[in-house]
């Protein structure tokens, strides 16, 4: 966990995690635009990354990129499978630095729930004449609901050709300049997928007891690690629960934080769910922070709050409180791009470092 200063931490006290230094404690959470062609990022990228950096962010995760073309949830989604989607994204990551924030990225695979529409399309999965593609998961087992496709099974092959893939994408993501690095192990996708018995019912090494469904995330975590250069942060993203009896739970998240630890990461990303459809979550306001506030109590791994924190108090509290080093808004940030700021004044604080001269009339 970070080294605490003199002054108790909150929402706008400066974050150092290994050799990067977040201007405060406020960060972009990913969110897909399903916005690219073939994988390419292009200007909306440019100006929705960039219009979160202007606004004083002082971390922004570019959204779940897939490490292989069948990794992608939909048509749409960016891509680091190959070297020609570097280019567009060392301009967008100039320009968030420009700005003052630190530019991250999100990288995913999404198994079962690969091969969909894009949600404003209706999201169900695609047929094969529609553009759709087969599916991996760790067993045959269908999403349901809109996702009814059933994904091939992993052979051992596949497992290590995916692996290989979250590395090269890693490798790429570095030369784009990224400065925070986030594995996608959350919200139903592969990684999640062999944490849970829900999804996971494998009978080999990577199936059945825990220490076996979290193979395929420490695998990976330490194969990234050995390429991901150690003065830069390392973030894991985790569903903490599915929500669901006999699925993911938070002791289980809790175990796999120490692990997570051990092999060098920095951060965990505590959200929940989305593995199972029908299920009710009980989300309200800040409905996931006790997670964080759990995982890091027990861990002493630096955790990032996310879910439903809309309100610049609320969001200094759970900093304040210790329930997190970082607060990651997502729709919140959606609706204004500038609430950093307008965070800060509420709150008291200096924007000097955060609106940019030129809107400092609006100020």
């Amino acid at each position: 966990m970070p080294a605490k200063s003199n002054n108790a931490p909150h929402l706008f006290q400066p974050l150092t995690i290994k050799s990067i230094t977040l201007r405060n404690r406020i960060g972009v959470s990913p969110m897909c635009q399903y916005s690219s062609e073939d994988g390419l990022a292009n200007d909306w990228h440019l100006v929705h990354l960039g219009a979160r950096a202007a606004g004083g962010a002082g971390l922004v995760i570019a959204e779940a990129t897939a490490v292989s073309p069948e990794g992608r949830i939909t048509p749409g989604c960016a891509g680091l499978w190959a070297d020609r989607h570097v280019e567009p994204l060392i301009r967008i990551n100039r320009f968030v630095r420009q700005q003052g924030a630190v530019p991250g990225i999100q990288i995913g695979h999404a198994g079962r729930k690969a091969s969909a529409a894009r949600p404003w399309d209706g999201g169900a999965h695609l047929e094969a004449e529609a553009g759709g593609w087969p599916t991996l998961a760790p067993s045959a087992l269908a999403f349901g609901a809109e996702l009814p496709m059933v994904p091939h099974a992993m052979s051992i092959a596949d497992i290590l050709r995916v692996q290989n893939d979250f590395v090269s994408a890693t490798q790429r993501a570095l030369l784009a300049g990224y400065e925070w690095l986030e594995l996608h192990s959350a919200h139903g996708y592969l990684s999640h997928e062999f944490l849970s018995p829900l999804s996971n019912q494998r009978t080999d090494s990577y199936g059945g007891a825990f220490e076996n469904r979290i193979r395929f995330l420490l695998e990976t975590t330490e194969a990234v690690r050995r390429v991901w250069p150690d003065r830069l942060p390392l973030a894991v993203r985790i569903s903490c629960t599915d929500w669901a009896p006999g699925g993911w739970d938070l002791e289980q998240s809790v175990e796999l934080a120490r692990r997570l630890k051990n092999a060098g990461v920095d951060l965990l990303d505590c959200s929940s769910g989305a593995l199972i459809p029908g299920v009710k979550i009980p989300a309200g306001p800040g409905f996931q922070v006790g997670f964080s506030e759990h995982i890091r109590r027990e861990t002493g791994l630096a955790t990032a709050a996310v879910g439903l924190i809309t309100d610049p108090a609320q969001a200094d509290q759970i900093v304040r409180l210790g329930q997190a080093d970082v607060v990651l808004l997502a729709r919140e940030l959606l609706r204004d791009p500038h609430w950093p700021v307008r965070a800060a004044r509420a709150l008291g604080q200096s924007t000097a470092d955060m609106a940019p001269r030129q809107y400092s009339r609006a100020w």
